[in-house]
């Protein structure tokens, strides 16, 4: 369907076609990412509540498998009597996660658009916070993938050392898969992460209540590294302090993933507000109950985990890998190489790896909403055939692939970089909403009686009164805790992304700087004249063939008030011969030659344009290009490509439009994926009309 607009501004709708046609895919991409989708498919594709847990909650469910085990190591740097410290650290994360799942719940009432913490503090902070906040998010997006892959990785070679050399390879090789996955669309991707989530939450959840019942009976699970001694660091009063909150800053990775719910509240089905809450309340409960009765069960069990292996008294640090403390506990619950110890691993290894979908779900809808405002190349903001922002996966992804190579794929260096960039976002966004709901509070006391009680405020009393307290409870713990993740990481290597942050930030605003220039120069105003004094066309002329005669042909066609044919001439014979062939077949343009001494082509054709303008007057001047059309890559290489180069300067010249007229090689049906043979008669498929002279229509032209 078709629409014509008049200058009166109504609209006519015309049958174009019978129906839209789906457009030809090639087959590696048909494979690989599947059929383009209609945009009118977008209602189909939301997310069921089932469905979404696993997209947007394997990050903070997944995080249960390191945050005990990064939590418990940094403790043992002290030596085992430190391990004492374990529950109630274990508890103040808890506390904390509470507190951040009720403020997001808010937030996600307040501003369902998807936009999460940036939207927030853009709105209620104002520009450089909102900046601040996209920029550590995006930050904090790449390292989730990068350490979600590393660490499964980790549980696939604690199971299989045999692969410890491969470790790089594997991790960037599982970044594709998930690259390759997500681009199918947002509801095939949720079909392929939910069963591995859900059994990894079975699993996890078995095994928890298999260990805890064999303690309560007297059938204590051991782990096999609990006979373990450590080398101790000799550590100070203040050394113990530092310790203990760096310890509760790493075993605080178990929030990671809890601001995704609130950036992809868009990809929900209606009613999305309500089920993006529902989602993020039962990610919650998971995550608190696995986290718990892990952390106590590798307790029980006696693990030990150290940053240096080799401090492990007793452990053969040089031949074999330190097994993760996943793996510890589920030997010592199920047996080691029993089957639910393999499932156990299998599980846990899947769903880490697939915790990065959660990235690849809020990292492209957060790069939209950047776009859209104008802090992100409009790129991001592009949709592609599976209805998803394919530009931002795929810009996910390589950085991820980056930091993977740059760092080895080794979880304790990513771990010191990770969270830093969360915080930012969680401690900004709360504040952001306690901004937000004194305003909703203002707002609802201006208001009259009458008007409250036709309920013409966005939010009750109550509610806005019950946001202010849990945001601002939020805003509270989560700045304490950005202070305390700061100091205790900010020397392991977490300096890096508090680089990255302002770097990132003052490119979004040159970004969007630029596109408000832009935009005001583009700007449409009364002042715009339509109409130009001549109109000309130029056909640019290599050698007398039959791509040449189609850009006649075309020129003719769309009757100029003036059409020339141009050659630039490289040397006195290609000039004389290209006469000769012009005078013997009596073409029906006038042809004027340059002659060019020093081998240039663009400036002896601007010469001559700005010598007729000088003449005639300042005409719009359309310049006709011939181009080669191939099917095999290797055939750009063979052609010199001289209409693009020659296009691309010309377009600097004001007053000049460039039309690139195609010429299709017999090797250009492989793109429309034929290859018969036109019968005797009959015109070359994907071609059009072949010209001949004698077709020119040179009584429609004017010299």
């Amino acid at each position: 369907m078709s629409r014509v607009v008049t200058n009166d501004g109504s609209e006519h709708g015309t049958d174009a076609t019978a129906a839209d046609p789906v457009p030809d895919t090639p087959i590696a991409k048909r494979i690989l990412i599947g059929d383009p989708l209609a945009s009118t498919d977008a209602e189909d594709h939301l997310l069921r509540k089932r469905m979404a847990l696993p997209i947007f909650a394997s990050d903070a469910l997944s995080s249960v498998a390191y945050a005990p085990q990064e939590l418990l190591m940094i403790l043992l740097i002290g030596g085992t009597a430190f391990l004492a410290f374990s529950p109630w650290i274990a508890t103040a994360v808890v506390v904390l996660l509470i507190v951040v799942v009720l403020s997001y719940r808010q937030l996600i009432k307040a501003y369902p658009s998807g936009g999460g913490d940036y939207e927030v503090a853009r709105v209620n902070l104002g520009e450089k916070s909102g900046v601040v906040v996209a920029s550590a998010l995006l930050v904090d997006y790449i390292l989730t993938v990068a350490v979600s892959v590393a660490s499964g990785v980790d549980n696939i070679i604690s199971a299989l050392p045999v692969l410890n050399t491969w470790r790089v390879e594997l991790s960037i090789g599982f970044v594709v898969l998930l690259v390759l996955v997500n681009l199918r669309g947002v509801r095939e991707a949720s079909r392929a992460f939910a069963l591995p989530t859900y059994i990894f939450i079975g699993s996890i959840a078995l095994m928890i209540v298999v260990g805890l019942a064999r303690w309560a009976v007297g059938d204590t699970p051991i782990a096999s590294s609990a006979g373990f001694a450590v080398k101790a660091e000799d550590i100070t009063q203040a050394g113990i302090i530092l310790l203990i909150l760096r310890a509760f800053s790493s075993g605080c990775s178990a929030l990671t993933g809890v601001e995704a719910v609130s950036n992809g509240v868009p990809a929900f089905r209606r009613p999305k507000v309500k089920n993006a809450q529902r989602t993020l309340t039962a990610m919650g409960l998971i995550a608190i109950i696995l986290f718990a009765g892990l952390t106590m069960l590798a307790l029980v069990a006696g693990v030990r985990y150290s940053e240096d292996p080799c401090a492990l008294v007793g452990f053969d640090c040089v031949n074999q890998p330190q097994p993760s403390l996943m793996a510890q506990v589920a030997a010592a619950t199920f047996g080691n190489n029993s089957i639910l110890f393999f499932v156990v691993q299998a599980a846990t290894a899947a769903v880490l790896l697939l915790a990065a979908n959660t990235a690849f779900n809020g990292f492209p809808l957060l790069g939209a909403t950047l776009a859209r405002d104008g802090y992100a190349p409009k790129a991001l903001n592009t949709r592609g055939d599976r209805l998803v922002f394919s530009n931002g996966m795929v810009a996910l992804g390589l950085a991820a692939i980056i930091v993977l190579a740059v760092t080895q794929a080794n979880l304790t260096t990513l771990i010191q970089l990770y969270i830093i960039g969360v915080f930012v976002s969680f401690s900004l966004g709360q504040a952001g909403m306690v901004v937000h709901w004194r305003r909703e509070l203002k707002k609802l006391k201006s208001l009259t009686p009458e008007a409250r009680a036709q309920k013409s405020a966005s939010f009750t009393h109550r509610e806005i009164w019950n946001g202010l307290v849990i945001n601002a409870t939020g805003a509270g713990f989560t700045a304490v805790v950005f202070i305390v993740v700061t100091i205790t990481k900010f020397v392991h290597g977490a300096w890096l992304v508090f680089l990255a942050i302002p770097i990132l930030s003052l490119l979004m605003i040159g970004v969007n700087r630029y596109y408000r220039d832009v935009e005001h120069e583009i700007r449409f105003d009364d002042h715009v004249h339509f109409g130009s004094a001549g109109d000309v066309a130029i056909v640019l002329v290599g050698k007398l063939q039959k791509p040449v005669a189609k850009a006649l042909d075309y020129a003719l066609a769309a009757r100029h008030d003036k059409t020339i044919a141009l050659h630039v001439a490289l040397t006195k014979e290609s000039g004389d011969d290209i006469q000769k062939e012009w005078v013997d077949h009596r073409m029906p343009v006038p042809l004027v030659i340059l002659d060019s001494p020093y081998r240039a082509y663009v400036a002896p054709i601007v010469g001559y344009i700005e010598k007729y303008r000088e003449k005639y007057g300042p005409a719009v001047v359309t310049v006709y290009l011939p181009q080669y059309i191939v099917g095999h890559w290797w055939e750009n290489f063979l052609h010199n490509r001289r209409s693009r180069r020659i296009a691309q300067q010309l377009m600097l010249v004001h007053g000049v439009s460039i039309t690139l007229v195609p010429w299709m090689l017999d090797s250009s049906e492989l793109i429309y994926g034929r290859r018969s043979r036109p019968l005797p008669g009959q015109q070359r498929a994907g071609r059009g009309t072949e010209p001949t002279v004698g077709s020119l229509p040179g009584a429609r032209g004017r010299d």
